[in-house]
């Protein structure tokens, strides 16, 4: 029922669920006539397209600016909830139950976030005599409260960590609890949920910092500003149990989630199961959790999630009464449709599996692709689609399968699923979460489900003018060495950039590699040209040099492009290009690629076979996204990062250093706003010395307050922006003196 592209899971997988199905198929009649979706996004998409394959109608809600959404145009009717804001549109619960009354839906799923966890709206779904698919009010309200179902957890036999069980008051009170938890405490949001609210702090001064910005952050995105404190444990993992449970006294465990990999305490990578992690300890937990749903009446998809340390005890950390954002992992390894399940506990039906029946199939990975630069601090950002392709699944096969023969394995055919809510052509707004989409694949083991991962995003188009996207950090985690031996904690991201991502750091092999790829490019292009005068480009000689950061990364080569095949057809898919180097000095190279994709079509991938020099063993794939041609050049995106590439006659190149640099920028050294957004404050005034690492302003983006601090040593000498203005991206807010 999800958006997957071309075969839907392992072969193993489909000869399992063919024997011994887990997911049923639709009824004769629907378990409910129309179904309404209380979200947007790809959550909308991806629970509207479960229940179109149960043979259910389906009612979108929408605000002003998403009415030609994804999800409005896939269900069957929809209906405007009010404008931009989200506490004018999709918090407004008596706006969605009008909604309800006027299309006749039988049943709401809330998917996850905006009112997915708020009692007074299950409460009141049902008071109208609509199915509520998800766990009743009082379980809402008992987990929902971190207070609380910390209480409720110690009470049903699940460990939990140390803390202050209280609401906290200020910022003193704050320092204070800290100080006697012992640091470094977490401070938390009792309404929290997806890294908001949550701040670590060390010291008193960091917890009296942590709590305001806490209670600001709980205010904007739960409406509750109520804060506790609990003991940090320092570089866990988390890991989480994903339970479902029915109305018949029925509750099950499914494989458990390693959700280790996160910044800010919002997770980025996920993966079922869990790497190096014992079967006793996953029982452990599930029996756990177990017990906590049953104290609490539990019915539907729910999550508990732990903080697991080096010796394997596990300490409760929250159970999510929703569905999360990674249960796509679950689903492949557990070969079972959580939504469904939850569908038909809604109506009234048992599960359709027990405990005995759960088991592990293959492995899976998710990547959150999230519209957020990387390298400006994984800041917001917003803007237009202007190119999205979703990978093929069968290229990213067979890119896997090869890569897996060169380890000396086999890849059978696995899976790659896009969950998304957008399109090409779409916004990417400030008013909402800036996910664009979850990419999982599902491989027979870790290994192949990784390389999997590595071939999708490589072949992931995401692209606009303004637009930034993290899929060059995800690239770079599918290849980290600490990330491939699963040997990872909730410290993995600034354990392994501890002075922040710096992009994909091209190495000596890979840097030929991208040269020979823009060279062959620009060969290409110039046999495009010439396809009307009946002959190709003759071999022809260029001076290539990629403008990026990197050792090595500048220098002009001067290359020799020629067609192997010799044919007089302008290049092509089949054609085999060498591109050798004509540099006078230091040892010369050569590269073969033979094209599966010239980069010139629609698709904009250069995809080619990299046959080297003779001493190169095994031919490896290169993918290269052509993002956009520049009037001596292209910018590419290779090994998930942009990089400018000039390619030119040599006499351009020689000309070229004669070139006077552009004159710098009039707000050159001040601070400028990193994202669009508000200015909630300014901590400084004109004439006040600032130090390296102070902090000058917080600026509001997407309901997250962002600290931007001084980036060194310095006087102010004018104030740009006040609190309260809207900022765009690049808009000076602090100056310094020169």
């Amino acid at each position: 029922g999800d958006r997957v592209h071309g075969a839907k899971c392992l072969a193993a997988l489909r000869r399992m669920l063919a024997s011994q199905p887990l997911t049923r198929m639709a009824a004769a009649r629907p378990l409910f006539k129309k179904l309404l979706v209380a979200n947007r996004g790809e959550i909308a998409c991806r629970v509207m397209r479960t229940a179109h394959r149960m043979g259910i109608e389906t009612v979108a809600v929408y605000s002003e600016p998403d009415s030609r959404a994804p999800h409005v145009a896939l269900a069957g009717q929809s209906v405007c909830v009010g404008s931009a804001a989200s506490a004018d549109s999709y918090l407004r619960i008596d706006r969605i139950l009008d909604a309800i009354a006027s299309t006749g839906a039988e049943a709401v799923h809330p998917g996850y976030g905006f009112l997915s966890e708020n009692a007074a709206f299950s409460e009141a779904v049902e008071a109208a005599g609509v199915a509520f698919v998800g766990p009743a009010a009082f379980a809402i309200n008992a987990m929902g409260d971190k207070i609380e179902s910390k209480r409720l957890a110690a009470e049903a036999g699940v460990t939990t960590i140390p803390g202050f069980e209280g609401v906290i008051a200020d910022a003193d009170e704050a320092a204070r609890v800290a100080s006697e938890v012992g640091f470094p405490v977490m401070i938390k949001a009792s309404a929290g949920g997806g890294g908001k609210g949550m701040r670590i702090a060390w010291d008193e001064a960091e917890a009296r910092q942590a709590f305001g910005l806490s209670q600001r952050e709980a205010a904007a995105s739960f409406g509750d500003d109520r804060i506790f404190i609990e003991r940090y444990v320092e570089k866990p993992r988390h890991i989480e149990i994903q339970l479902i449970a029915d109305t018949h006294g029925n509750v099950v465990y499914l494989p458990e989630r390693e959700c280790s990999v996160q910044r800010r305490n919002q997770k980025v990578v996920e993966e079922a199961p869990a790497p190096h992690f014992s079967e006793a300890t996953w029982r452990r937990m599930g029996e756990e959790a177990v017990q906590l749903a049953k104290a609490v009446g539990y019915r539907s998809a729910g999550t508990v999630e732990f903080l697991v340390d080096a010796r394997d005890q596990h300490y409760f950390l929250e159970m999510n009464t929703r569905l999360q954002v990674e249960h796509p992992v679950t689903e492949c390894v557990a070969g079972i449709d959580l939504v469904e399940e939850m569908i038909r506990v809604a109506a009234g039906e048992k599960l359709s599996i027990a405990q005995a029946d759960v088991r592990r199939i293959g492995w899976a990975i998710e990547s959150r692709v999230y519209a957020e630069d990387p390298l400006r601090g994984f800041l917001p950002s917003i803007g237009t689609l202007s190119a999205y392709r979703p990978p093929d699944e069968a290229a990213c096969n067979k890119a896997a399968d090869l890569a897996m023969r060169a380890e000396g394995e086999g890849g059978e055919g696995g899976l790659v699923r896009v969950d998304d809510g957008c399109a090409e052509g779409g916004e990417i707004s400030v008013h909402y979460d800036p996910m664009i989409a979850k990419l999982i694949t599902h491989g027979r083991d870790r290994e192949h489900a990784r390389q999997l991962m590595i071939a999708a995003l490589d072949r992931y188009v995401i692209h606009g003018s303004a637009l930034r996207h993290n899929l060059n950090f995800l690239r770079t985690i599918m290849g980290n060495d600490t990330f491939i031996a699963g040997k990872i904690t909730t410290g993995f991201i600034p354990d392994q950039f501890p002075d922040g991502y710096r992009g994909h750091q091209l190495s000596a092999s890979e840097r030929i590699d991208l040269i020979a790829a823009a060279a062959a490019l620009e060969h290409a292009a110039a046999g495009q040209a010439n396809s009307g005068s009946g002959t190709a480009a003759a071999a022809a000689p260029y001076s290539v040099r990629i403008e990026g950061v990197g050792e090595g990364e500048g220098d002009d080569h001067s290359l020799a492009v020629m067609d192997e095949d010799c044919d007089g057809l302008p290049v092509g898919p089949g054609s085999e290009l060498r591109v050798a180097s004509t540099d006078d000095a230091g040892e010369g190279w050569s590269r073969t690629l033979r094209l599966v994709q010239s980069g010139l079509g629609p698709s904009g991938i250069l995809e080619a076979e990299m046959l080297g020099d003779a001493s190169d063993a095994t031919p490896a794939t290169l993918v290269v996204q052509v993002q956009e041609r520049l009037p001596l050049g292209w910018r590419l995106c290779a090994f998930g990062t942009s990089f400018t590439v000039l390619a030119r006659p040599p006499h351009y190149a020689a000309l070229g250093v004669h070139m006077k640099p552009p004159p710098p920028s009039p707000f050159a050294g001040s601070l400028l706003s990193p994202m669009p957004g508000t200015l909630h404050s300014v901590a400084v005034e004109v004439g006040e010395r600032v130090a390296l690492g102070q902090e000058l302003c917080v600026v509001e983006a997407m309901k997250m307050q962002n600290v931007l601090v001084a980036e060194r040593d310095g006087v102010v000498s004018e104030l740009y922006a006040t609190p309260g203005d809207t900022l765009a991206a690049d808009q000076p807010i602090v100056g310094f003196e020169k």
